[in-house]
C-alpha cells in the first residue's frame, strides 16, 4: 500500500515516512505540490498526505487537483497554518475534498490510525 507525504518541511516528511514504513506502508515523499502531482501521476499512491502551505504549488491547489483527478483517492490535509494558524486553512482543505484534516503538531498515532482507518474503508 503506497502512501504519498507532501510537505516542504524535510523532518515532517521523514517523521511521516519512518512512522508509515513502521506500520508496514511504502511510502514516495515531495517536497510542495508541483512534485507531489508529478510522481502521483508517475505511480499513484492509494492515500495522499499533504501540507497546505508549501512553495511552488500549495495544498489546497494540490487536493483539488488530486480529487478532480483521482476519484477513490483519500486525502489527509495537515497544517501548521503559517502566520494564520491552521483554522484558516484546514476547514477549506475539508471542503475541497481532504477526508480527514490535522493541526501541526499532530499526533503520530492519530495520523497512522486515520490512514488505516481510510484504507480500511475501501
Amino acid at each position: 500500500m503506497r502512501i504519498l507525504i507532501i510537505d516542504d518541511d524535510e523532518q515532517i516528511r521523514e517523521l511521516l515516512r519512518k512512522v508509515m514504513v513502521w506500520s508496514g506502508y511504502e511510502v514516495v515523499e515531495a517536497e510542495n505540490g508541483k512534485v507531489g502531482l508529478q510522481l502521483q501521476k508517475e505511480n499513484p499512491a492509494k492515500v495522499v498526505i499533504t501540507d497546505l502551505i508549501m512553495p511552488e504549488k500549495e495544498g489546497l491547489e494540490t487536493i483539488s487537483i488530486l480529487r478532480r483527478d483521482y476519484d477513490d483517492l483519500k486525502i489527509i490535509a495537515i497544517s501548521g497554518g503559517g502566520q494564520m494558524g491552521p483554522e484558516a486553512y484546514l476547514p477549506a482543505a475539508r471542503e475541497l475534498g481532504a477526508d480527514r484534516i490535522f493541526s501541526k503538531p499532530f499526533d503520530l498515532q492519530e495520523i497512522v490510525a486515520a490512514v488505516k482507518e481510510l484504507i480500511d474503508d475501501e
